[in-house]
């Protein structure tokens, strides 16, 4: 079942998630292969995440693989909220 994974950072800008992302993409985590999207949103020191998974599961690899990198950047992600999904509607090519 697709999860939806929402995080509010007590404080991030748009330039720390751009650092984070570049960093990620270097070491080969991501994209992790059950993200379908991403999405970085806010403003100021306000900026929030949205991830959709695959899987409670791909959540769970990918926060493995992330724990460390933000821990070791100074990032507080604070606690995600996990939504599991009932129904996704995507646009036609």
């Amino acid at each position: 079942m697709s999860i939806l994974v929402r995080f509010s950072p007590p404080s991030m800008t748009a330039e720390q998630y751009d650092k984070i992302v570049e960093r990620l993409w270097k070491e080969g985590v991501h994209p992790d292969p059950g993200l379908e999207l991403e999405l970085c949103f806010g403003s100021g020191d306000q900026m929030k995440v949205s991830l959709l998974f695959d899987s409670k599961e791909h959540f769970e690899s990918f926060g493995a693989k992330i724990g460390p990198v933000l821990s070791e950047m100074g990032m507080d992600a604070g606690e995600p909220e996990v939504i599991e999904l009932h129904n996704i509607i995507r646009r036609k090519s």
